[in-house]
């Protein structure tokens, strides 16, 4: 009996001991860039352009585009101290929350860099001319399961084990009246079974993580303000809930037409408007080119599904010689306001207002991410 029992013993602790390693360790982040990996198929409308300055490092100088904005409106900050950083601090306004900082453009670029390199990322966009950089696809290993399999192979053969999701991030950094602002948008694909043999695989967007944005903004905001990660409290996400992630348009955005064009009409002044159209531009991955917010205008570029202009995929970058990239339109989002009501409409490259079914395309996509 002692015997039988013990045996019992041992078998019920290796099940809770399996049990419990196979626990995902979702309050982890571990990021390993993709860059490493092929190349994810993209659907052509969230294909970025390659850059030729994809692994150097530009000059310190910056020209982050500056205009005299309206006065903005007054952010409910909840105020407490793990939402400040010395001069940096989280705002949020509404379901957005970005950071504020009393400093240069120029001092900011270079940790911002470093920040990103920190965490795993490799950027594939740094332009600080735009204020914006954005970080090549990458896998958050921590999601990996820790089971015994896992553990006793050890790292030699970690590179077979794969979560199926991958996350970029844009940052963008802008002058206002009120100081440096810098948001994190995230954008996420994931990888689904194509066939019913499960053989063959697709990639495919998946929902902004909001509360990964807000994580993120938050340890940007300690690097930014010389404090360590583990001397924050986690009462950040517990003063400003992570907003919803629910598809749909907000309560305050529909999609209407002026003068027979496709449009979008926010419930909101410029200023806050300004920012929400660019978050959602963020997310939904279109090219920035520019952006001149005294005349609230974006210049992008975009290329509508079904269209022939996205990257080659990893093997065909491997095996050709060729250095192409996508030829997309170029457009710009316009931004106008009239007290607490603003508008967006597409407009070509020459600011004719766009007439073409790329306008509808481009003013869904829109309308779907702005929270």
């Amino acid at each position: 009996m002692p015997r039988q029992l013990t045996t019992l013993a041992s078998a019920a602790a290796l099940t809770c001991l399996l049990a419990g390693c196979s626990t995902l360790e979702e309050s982890k982040i571990d990021y390993k860039s993709a860059s490493q990996a092929p190349t994810l198929e993209i659907p052509p409308d969230l294909t970025q352009l390659k850059r030729d300055s994809r692994y150097q490092v530009a000059g310190s100088a910056s020209a982050l585009a500056s205009a005299a904005a309206p006065a903005a409106r007054t952010a409910n900050d909840a105020g407490t101290a793990t939402n400040q950083a010395g001069d940096v601090r989280i705002v949020r306004n509404g379901t957005q929350r970005y950071l504020v900082v009393q400093r240069s453009a120029d001092s900011v670029w270079e940790p911002l860099r470093e920040f990103w390199k920190d965490n795993g990322f490799v950027l594939t966009t740094d332009q600080p001319e735009l204020g914006i950089m954005e970080t090549d696809w990458a896998e958050n290993r921590a999601k990996l399961p820790m089971d015994f399999v896992r553990k006793a192979v050890g790292k030699m053969f970690d590179s077979l084990y794969s979560t199926g999701e991958r996350d970029r991030f844009r940052t963008r950094i802008e002058r206002t009246d009120k100081g440096l602002e810098i948001t994190v948008t995230h954008r996420g694909m994931k990888e689904i079974y194509t066939s019913a043999l499960k053989d063959q695989t697709v990639w495919t967007p998946r929902e902004a993580d909001v509360e990964l944005e807000v994580e993120f903004l938050r340890r940007m905001m300690l690097r930014l303000g010389g404090q360590n990660l583990s001397s924050a409290s986690t009462a950040v996400a517990a003063a400003a809930p992570a907003a919803s992630t629910t598809t749909g348009m907000a309560p305050d955005v529909k999609v209407t037409r002026v003068n027979q064009l496709p449009a979008i009409e926010i419930q909101d002044g410029f200023d806050r408007a300004w920012r929400r159209v660019g978050v959602a531009i963020d997310r939904t991955g279109f090219t920035v080119e520019d952006r001149d917010r005294a005349q609230g205008v974006f210049f992008v570029r975009y290329a509508p599904p079904g269209t022939s202009d996205k990257e080659p995929g990893f093997f065909a970058k491997l095996f050709s010689s060729e250095k192409t990239t996508p030829a997309l339109a170029k457009y710009r989002i316009a931004v106008t306001s009239k007290g607490d009501v603003s508008t967006v409409q597409v407009q070509g490259a020459d600011g004719i207002p766009e007439s073409s079914a790329n306008a509808d395309k481009i003013i869904k996509l829109l309308a779907d991410e702005i929270k």
